[in-house]
């Protein structure tokens, strides 16, 4: 019997045998389902957002937990084959900030670049191509590369580096990284497709805004304000602004900025850029949209540097020989870089802007002659009928004062004929201001008058009379116009604090060339003693242009004013 008990034993032995290895390839199947499981929950997650940086984001995340990498980045290859936006994961914010720079496309990463191929090396620096890292990048070992293909076009490169536990990525890691990169090409294409029809709606939406507010009488800057906000909003810029020419010809000048409250658009507004050698000043000039990238390092730019722009875009607003001002958009450093579809997009939006301002001010001035050919017509009017027909009933009168036996009756007619004459004059007054263009930049003599007038009614108790004579507007000089308001002030001024009366009344005229001011009260009269430094200042005034200054006391009381000077 127990002869027999070794060959007994040789059974069990290979059953044990078997039975360990059916067990390590159960063990195999249910890591192969554990992981597969796991790649379908990572095609599902990554689908699951249509925020496009989002996706990016994500698909790095689920590749380096599906190979269980140390890190792992997503390069986005640019329409010159350079990588114009780099997604790492895996980095804590100390290795950030120790990296001088992100990896510009060269070496290893730019062997990928020009030759989308997977690659898988035990040690990165076992290829001779392996160069380019930024000073500061950690080491790493392991490496895995695999293209991403949005249909035949290569999106860009999933790089993942530093298996845990010192091993290797094997085949199974790499035809898992191929599988999600399959289904990550088809979740950015979603997304692209999503980003670019919303994209396109809201410019759309924008575009009517503008051009409705401009055309319903919004003014310029409230609409070029409204322009950068959507602008902003639509094109997920950190920091959007308009540049407007400045007076000199030579720089732009900062008119609106949003995102001017973030740190990195602090003080765009008011900030002048010179038009000589700046990405904006040549948008503006040749009437282009340009635009630059972080790697376009020479590239003579003013504010981006200032501000620490990454990506920025220039559009001019306006065409070519007509360019109104530009607008500025910019990204932080690391983040995405403008498209030539988005670039595309801004310039016609800014162009239709252009349009719609342009449209704006012909319709104002249309509105502004439609409103001066009224005042020419009402002037004629009132120069050819009201006038004429005032003069014959006071003709008339005046013909019949003289077969008024009575004393009280004639004296009333009188008074009717010199309120008539009064009236003329008035009228006369309102017909050349209503023929002189008005500016809208500064105040004309007329109004400041009727201001220093109206401005004493608060501290006398009533309101002066005033009649206003001749061409005021066109005819005295800013200068003489300046004289003739400090007498006035000071003649007003007087009345306030001395005069006492219940009643005043403002001439002035511009009659043969003579500018005339009178101001007449019925209060108590100049005081025989008393301060005289007001009143030899304006005659002192009156005889440096030429003129006289005449103070007297009419016979009914009173103070009568009057200050002439001669127009040259």
């Amino acid at each position: 019997m127990k002869q027999d008990e070794p060959r007994s034993l040789l059974p069990h032995m290979r059953l044990d045998d078997l039975l360990s290895e059916l067990q390590g390839r159960l063990e195999a199947v249910l890591a192969t389902r554990d992981r597969v499981h796991a790649l379908l929950d990572a095609v599902v997650s990554v689908g699951s957002d249509l925020a496009l940086e989002t996706v990016l984001r994500r698909i790095v995340e689920t590749a380096t937990t599906l190979v269980d990498a140390c890190y792992g980045a997503m390069g986005v290859i640019g329409e010159e084959n350079t990588l114009v936006q780099f997604v790492p994961v895996g980095l804590t914010e100390e290795e950030i900030a120790r990296i001088e720079h992100w990896p510009h496309g060269l070496g290893l990463l730019g062997l990928l670049i020009k030759d989308p191929q997977i690659l898988r090396l035990a040690h990165i620096t076992d290829h001779p191509e392996s160069y380019g890292f930024p000073p500061g990048h950690p080491e790493m070992g392991s490496f895995l590369g695999v293209p991403i293909r949005v249909r035949d076009e290569v999106f860009g490169n999933l790089y993942l580096t530093e298996k845990r536990g010192g091993g290797e990525f094997d085949e199974d890691d790499e035809a898992v990284v191929v599988a999600l990169a399959t289904a990550a090409g088809v979740a950015i294409e979603n997304a692209r497709l999503y980003e670019d029809t919303r994209r396109r709606e809201t410019w759309l939406k924008a575009s009517s805004e503008v051009t409705t507010r401009l055309l319903s009488g919004a003014e310029p800057d409230e609409v070029l304000a409204l322009m950068a906000r959507r602008t902003r909003e639509m094109s997920e810029a950190d920091v959007v602004a308009v540049l407007l020419p400045g007076d000199d010809g030579d720089t732009l000048l900062g008119a609106v900025a949003e995102g001017e409250g973030t740190p990195a658009g602090a003080g765009i507004t008011g900030r002048e850029v010179a038009i000589s050698g700046t990405l904006a000043g040549r948008a503006f000039l040749s009437g282009e949209p340009l635009m630059s990238n972080d790697s376009d390092d020479d590239i003579d730019t003013d504010i981006e540097d200032e501000l620490s722009m990454g990506p920025v875009a220039v559009v001019p607003i306006g065409r070519a020989g007509a360019v109104r001002g530009v607008l500025w958009l910019g990204k932080r450093h690391g983040r995405m870089p403008f498209s030539h579809l988005e670039l595309e997009m801004f310039h016609a939006f800014a162009g239709q802007a252009a349009v719609a301002l342009e449209l704006a001010e012909t319709r104002k001035n249309a509105e502004r002659l439609g409103l001066l050919e009224d005042r020419d017509r009402i002037a004629k009017d009132l120069h050819d009928v009201v006038i004429q027909r005032l003069f014959a009933v006071a003709m008339t009168l005046m013909g019949a004062v003289r077969m008024v036996e009575r004393p009280e009756a004639s004296s009333r007619v009188q008074s009717a004929i010199d309120e008539l004459d009064t009236t003329i004059r008035q009228i006369r007054s309102t017909i050349f201001a209503l023929q002189t263009p008005r500016e809208e930049s500064a105040p004309s003599l007329r109004a400041q008058v009727v201001d220093l007038v109206e401005g004493a009614r608060g501290h006398l108790g009533f309101m002066p009379g005033l009649s206003m004579e001749g061409r005021l507007d066109t005819e005295v000089s800013p200068a003489v116009a300046e004289h003739l308001l400090a007498v006035l002030r000071e003649a007003l001024s007087n009345l306030v604090r001395h005069a006492k009366a219940s009643r005043a009344d403002v001439t002035v005229r511009n009659e043969d060339r003579l500018l005339t001011l009178i101001v007449t009260d019925n209060g108590v009269g100049v005081p025989a003693a008393g301060r005289r430094s007001g009143l030899r200042n304006l005659e002192d005034r009156a005889h440096r242009l030429g003129g006289s200054f005449e103070l007297t006391a009419p016979e009914g009381g009173g103070t009568r004013l009057q200050w002439s000077v001669p127009l040259s």
